[in-house]
């Protein structure tokens, strides 16, 4: 019974799926021969309102073309597999990995330039970033990635740029292999009136480095979309973000607005030829100008003139600036120079550019900086941001900021995201995860080859609701022979080891002379380790397994402090790990006559770097100064035997775009001038590490050479140079214990032996 049940149920369903096809399909074929017969076409999706509920917006023919260029979806892929052969690579289909394994695994090397060979300047840019990396390698036989020393940066055969003969030239390459394990760089594609992703040659299993991607086209995991950029975008540093910290109110003058061209002849994006029905000049201006090219008025239409004179009365520069939410809609191509211009300004981006593969869009979550609009609902757009709350306008604004000054500012961090992308894909056991990439201070800084676990980079602690640890590790850079128990070094270690906070002590032996027996130094109550610095200044900063807490205490063999101070001092680092925090406060400045930096030693209230002779940082740091900076840097410091210090603070302050943290400490405190020595030992004026010996036995300090403080100026510029701008920051904070100099009882005082002198 149960089965005659089911067989019926089953019965009257097919009868009811054939009554509805047949149905269906008869309605289908007689409102095709109806509207056959009355020459009517069917209007394509969207749907949208009838034009008598829209006076004096945009005609039905405009509205129903905003999608863009009418080729079917099947017709794009099909001319781009026949351009792009092997479009479905990925890493483990395209890329041979065998040439990524040993020590430096990760090498990128560029084929030299033909002879009389032309390039742009932006791949000038972009082949110097390469070669100024950590990467860059001279040897092929060293690299597992390549990148061609022709310009395939504008493939627009129209273009003066454009290189003709690439599949011929390319071919030539001994190495070419297909593609495998090279990038293309490509900011411009196709050629009017088209503009197709046509290359112009076969890129084969090559990894694609290229602006306006198209989702269709995009292969993931393993091309990469960048943004586009202009020629004028700056090699290194690049201007900061226009958002002041604390901006209120989040909002500003404008609600939206554009700027730009509208296009008459030739493929271009149809959404700016509507983009005038959501103008109203007051807080929403959309502005497009037909003055562009060289004939564009033999093609005007009807709307170029009053479009022209109402573009005249804004200032581009005024919007941005004072504008919420900045348009970008597809130009002739998907990508938009105003993309990179709206994340400056922090004018949060309203994406019109259905298809656009976002750049870095692999690491990079765009949904907490853009909004993504849709081109066929261009009228929706001014209601949807006038729905965006006050938090969320701050905080999307706020992003635009983070990801500009991490990735977009200059030449040399779109090629460095690039490179590191496909490096995390090689490595993946050792890469970044989403968080790193999206948190500050980026994923540039961030050097998985330390640790792929958030709770071991001190910028992260806030973010992870963790406390730094509770034990520090003293390094003592120590220049001088041990030649007397009364050396200051002595009293240093005594007074250190006293801290209840220190877990071991780690004597950096930088100087000419072998280190003297472990039986010649005192007894300590934490251990005590001697590593040789094999006289390199830089070497204080090298990483060093040895330390096994998370604070360094970094300090010159003649420092003087006390336990108290050094106890202070730990107790500021906890609340700033990310910063430096010590003593002796060093500035710098800008010179208009030499139009240079400058350095000073004078005491005053403002500061911008804190001597590493007596601070605390991170050991992230050491790690970060070793394998971030190039060396030529260090070896600078090296042949100098000097500046260390400044560069770890250039350093750090790159990373936090903040100021070192300055504490208390008794006024009398100098660093030594001078230090008795025996006169046998150094019957000469030599330069000695971090000091000077006279000829009547006294060791001097190294501000006593008039070259001291010479070098120190043009480290300053030599390292500002590097960066590309000046990551320094003054400031006039500094932090004393409670009750410090008040006149209270001494008994109520935590450090009271800071009083005295």
């Amino acid at each position: 019974m149960q089965a005659r049940k089911k067989y019926v149920l089953l019965g009257l369903c097919t009868c009811c799926w054939l009554l509805l096809y047949y149905w269906g399909g008869l309605q289908e074929r007689l409102l095709g021969l109806l509207t056959h017969r009355r020459g009517e076409v069917v209007r394509p999706w969207p749907n949208w309102l009838d034009r008598d509920l829209l006076p004096g917006y945009a005609d039905q023919a405009e509205l129903q073309n905003a999608g863009g260029p009418g080729d079917s979806p099947r017709q794009r892929r099909q001319s781009w597999a026949g351009i792009y052969k092997d479009s479905r690579c990925r890493m483990d289909t395209c890329f041979d990995f065998a040439r990524c394994q040993g020590q430096s695994s990760f090498r990128v090397y560029i084929y030299p330039p033909e002879k009389g060979e032309r390039v742009s300047e932006s791949y000038r840019k972009i082949l110097t970033s390469v070669v100024e990396s950590r990467y860059f390698t001279s040897d092929p036989r060293e690299a597992c990635l390549f990148v061609l020393g022709i310009d395939t940066l504008d493939r627009d055969q129209l273009s003066t740029q454009f290189v003709p003969n690439m599949d011929e030239r390319i071919r030539g390459y001994p190495l070419w292999n297909d593609g495998r394990n090279h990038v293309i760089f490509n900011l411009y594609s196709g050629t009017w009136p088209n503009y197709t992703e046509d290359l112009g040659f076969n890129v084969g299993q090559a990894i694609l480095a290229k602006a306006s991607l198209n989702t269709e086209h995009f292969r993931p995991g393993f091309d990469i979309s960048i943004p586009l950029f202009s020629k004028e975008h700056p090699q290194k540093g690049g201007e900061r973000g226009w958002l002041v910290r604390n901006t209120v109110p989040p909002r500003r003058k404008y609600l939206l607005m554009f700027k730009g061209k509208r296009y008459l002849t030739g493929i271009g994006s149809d959404t700016r030829n509507a983009l005038h029905h959501i103008h109203n000049g007051k807080d929403i201006v959309s502005l497009t100008t037909c003055r562009h090219g060289k004939d564009w008025e033999k093609h005007k239409d009807a709307r170029c003139d009053h479009d022209n004179q109402e573009y005249e009365r804004f200032d581009y520069q005024e919007l941005l600036h004072n504008s919420t939410f900045c348009l970008v809609p597809r130009g002739r191509r998907l990508g938009s120079f105003r993309f990179l211009e709206s994340l400056q300004a922090a004018c949060i981006p309203v994406l019109l550019s259905n298809g656009w593969e976002l750049p870095f869009s692999d690491v990079i979550q765009w949904n907490q900086a853009v909004i993504e609009g849709d081109e066929r609902l261009l009228l929706q757009v001014p209601s949807t941001v006038r729905a965006v709350g006050t938090d969320r306008v701050l905080a999307l604004r706020q992003r635009t900021q983070m990801l500009w000054e991490a990735y977009f500012s200059s030449v040399d961090k779109i090629v460095l995201t690039t490179l590191e992308i496909i490096k995390d894909r090689v490595n993946s056991h050792i890469s970044r995860n989403k968080f790193m990439w999206n948190a500050l201070p980026g994923g540039l800084l961030v050097l998985p080859e330390y640790s792929t676990h958030l709770a071991h980079y001190p910028f992260y602690y806030l973010n992870l609701g963790i406390s730094p640890g509770q034990e520090f590790t003293a390094v003592i850079h120590a220049t001088s022979p041990l030649v007397s128990q009364s050396q200051p070094i002595m009293k240093l270690l005594q007074v250190v080891s006293k801290s209840k906070y220190c877990s071991q002590i780690i004597i950096l032996w930088n100087s000419e002379k072998p280190p003297p027996h472990r039986s010649k130094w005192p007894p300590m109550p934490v251990p005590l380790i001697i590593t040789d610095g094999r006289r390199k200044t830089s070497s204080r900063f090298l990483p060093n397994a040895a330390i096994e807490t998370e604070a360094v205490l970094s300090l010159d063999e003649d420092t003087v402090l006390l336990t108290s101070e050094i106890n202070f001092a730990f107790h500021v680092w906890q609340s700033f790990p990310e910063r430096i925090v010590g003593y002796p406060p060093r500035s710098h400045f800008w010179d208009p006559v030499k139009k240079a930096w400058g350095y000073t030693s004078k005491w005053t209230n403002e500061y911008s770097i804190v001597l590493t002779g007596a601070a605390f940082y991170h050991r992230y740091y050491h790690h970060l100064f070793s394998h971030y900076l190039p060396s030529s840097l260090r070896a600078l410091v090296d042949r100098t035997s000097n500046c260390e210090d400044i560069l770890m603070n250039f350093l750090v302050s790159s990373v936090t775009h903040l100021p070192p943290i300055k504490v208390a400490q008794r006024k009398q405190y100098k660093e030594m001038p001078i230090l008795q020595v025996r006169p046998e030992i150094h019957p000469k004026k030599v330069f000695l590490g971090h000091c000077f010996m006279s000829d009547k036995g006294t060791k001097m300090a190294p501000w006593a050479n008039p070259e001291h403080f010479t070098q120190r100026q043009e480290c300053v510029n030599t390292f500002a140079s590097w960066f590309g701008y000046m990551p320094l920051v003054h400031s006039q904070f500094r932090l004393d214990p409670v009750l410090f100099k008040d006149h209270v009882s001494v008994l109520r005082k935590r450090y009271k032996d800071l009083e005295r002198v």
